[in-house]
């Protein structure tokens, strides 16, 4: 497997572009528009062939890349069926399996932050360090968790796919999540679970009143952001 962590520093936007090496095919998660030219020099670097390009939910702090690398590479776009961009070549569901070249990439629904969130799981058998791989977007970052306060979030949803879904997978799961602000680069489900203060709650309600009281301002690309997105990184 070929992998490689891209980020945008003004959006502190990660995105993950995951290649098999015996067939050259390739995924890209969660592209930054400012960052196309960027990612294909890298793709066409690594001598790969971007297939498959996909966004773990309707991001609002930037714009997608997903349109411009489908008319670069003839790749196809795909995001959650709850997605209302009009754009895609299809949608995935809870339990389906991303084909990659021999790499198969399972998807969850998470709902929480948005009511399109996903996060993507790479088995162990698949990674070349025999540690599975979670990229779980924006619903379980680094130290903290995705808010829940707009584009149909929900507290309660996101405690379900926290502590029902994600924290369920292998402690050794290694997590790359969609954002970070601080420089972090990866965690793991068990040094989340000891460490995350927003995942030491004891119950539902707890975690629910800890969301409810953050009190964020809106991003300040949303109204940009989100309908561009919904167009594939069409900015009208």
């Amino acid at each position: 497997m070929i992998f490689r962590q891209i980020f945008d520093p003004d959006s502190s936007t990660y995105s993950y572009l995951i290649g098999d090496k015996s067939s050259g095919a390739a995924l890209l998660i969660d592209s930054v528009l400012e960052r196309t030219d960027q990612t294909l020099q890298l793709i066409k670097q690594l001598n790969l062939n971007l297939t498959l390009a996909i966004d773990t939910h309707t991001h609002a702090d930037h714009v997608t890349g997903l349109g411009a690398l489908r008319d670069a590479t003839g790749c196809k776009t795909m995001m959650g069926r709850e997605s209302l961009a009009n754009c895609l070549s299809n949608t995935f569901v809870d339990g389906d399996h991303l084909k990659v070249g021999n790499l198969r990439i399972e998807v969850i629904y998470c709902p929480g932050h948005t009511d399109d969130s996903y996060s993507f799981y790479l088995h162990e058998s698949q990674s070349d360090n025999n540690q599975p791989m979670l990229f779980s977007g924006d619903t379980l970052l680094i130290r903290g968790t995705g808010r829940t306060d707009f584009q149909n979030g929900s507290a309660e949803h996101q405690y379900n796919s926290l502590f029902n879904r994600l924290l369920k997978l292998p402690d050794n799961t290694l997590v790359y999540p969609a954002h970070d602000y601080k420089g972090w680069m990866v965690s793991s489900i068990s040094e989340e679970k000891r460490h995350n203060p927003r995942l030491q709650v004891n119950s539902r309600d707890e975690y629910i009143a800890l969301m409810d009281g953050l009190d964020l301002p809106n991003p300040k690309m949303m109204d940009i952001a989100v309908p561009a997105n919904q167009s594939c990184g069409d900015i009208l």
